[in-house]
């Protein structure tokens, strides 16, 4: 993996006060970036800072608060953001939520959905021009493998109205990021933004214990062979940072290398339809 020299270069991340996000926060900090860290709680967003400037004294780092199950916390989020900074380099859309029983936001949509799709769909949209003033630069959207227990099916029943099941409701989300990166690719073709996916890896952190049931405790079983957060989020840092991939739009990446999702997370008019469905529902983004 080469890294980048992100020195004068803003980077905003989600789901940033543990885990992969947190790690990756470390990364581009140590790279030279001004990072903005974003998490729902004030306390471990500080306790977050506090942790990257232990290994990183120098870090430039801000903490930005949202809550990616209510739309209204993204939208202050995206002001906050555009009221402190005229740039944005980078864009790494990481928050990620699994949960075991069907579960509804304030505004009305099913929990996983409206955090791992919905809330970054929102995000993205309202920091595009911001994004692309600020050209080139780059916004990394964290699937998973998980992508691969979803199905196109879900377009039609964007709620998991029709029974619920965990798993198969977080492999449609990560199949959501996925078709998003490759319409909002086709969207920024003739700009000077790019966007990519990618798999992290199994990765042992916080992840999969907010849920109820039997996620926790799996997670709990397997997280021995699991890697470390800094090892999940070496893919993340390389499509953030690394000038091996300038210019590179639109793929799913693996291990810092492109890779080949399924051939429903390549399916442009799957990706249309998400993107059209995604602006009924938020308002954002037409």
């Amino acid at each position: 993996m080469t890294p980048g020299n992100m020195e004068g270069k803003v980077c905003l991340i989600t789901g940033a006060t543990s885990g992969i996000g947190l790690e990756s926060a470390r990364a581009l900090a140590r790279q030279g970036a001004s990072v903005v860290l974003v998490g729902r709680n004030e306390d471990r967003g500080k306790a977050a800072l506090a942790e990257v400037r232990r290994t990183e004294p120098e870090a430039k780092l801000e903490l930005m608060l949202a809550d990616f199950t209510r739309l209204d916390t993204v939208h202050q989020l995206a002001a906050d953001f555009q009221s402190r900074y005229s740039r944005l380099d980078v864009l790494l859309n990481n928050a990620g939520l699994i949960i075991d029983r069907r579960k509804v936001t304030p505004d009305g949509f099913e929990a996983t959905f409206a955090t791992n799709h919905l809330a970054h769909f929102v995000l993205t949209n309202l920091l595009l021009e911001t994004l692309k003033a600020s050209g080139p630069s780059r916004v990394v959207n964290v699937s998973s493998e998980a992508h691969r227990a979803g199905s196109l099916t879900f377009l039609d029943d964007l709620q998991a109205e029709r029974g619920y099941l965990g798993m198969r409701v977080y492999g449609n989300s990560k199949l959501a990021n996925i078709l998003f990166t490759r319409e909002l690719a086709k969207r920024l073709a003739d700009t000077r933004v790019t966007t990519n996916s990618l798999h992290p890896g199994t990765v042992r952190t916080g992840f999969g214990h907010n849920t109820e049931g039997i996620f926790r405790h799996l997670v709990k079983l397997a997280s021995p062979f699991m890697l470390s957060a800094e090892g999940g989020a070496r893919t993340s840092v390389y499509l953030a940072s690394s000038p091996e991939v300038e210019g590179v739009s639109g793929k799913y990446f693996i291990r810092c290398k492109e890779a080949r999702g399924t051939r429903a997370s390549r399916d442009d008019a799957a990706a249309a339809k998400l993107w059209e469905k995604s602006v009924e529902l938020t308002g954002v983004g037409g």
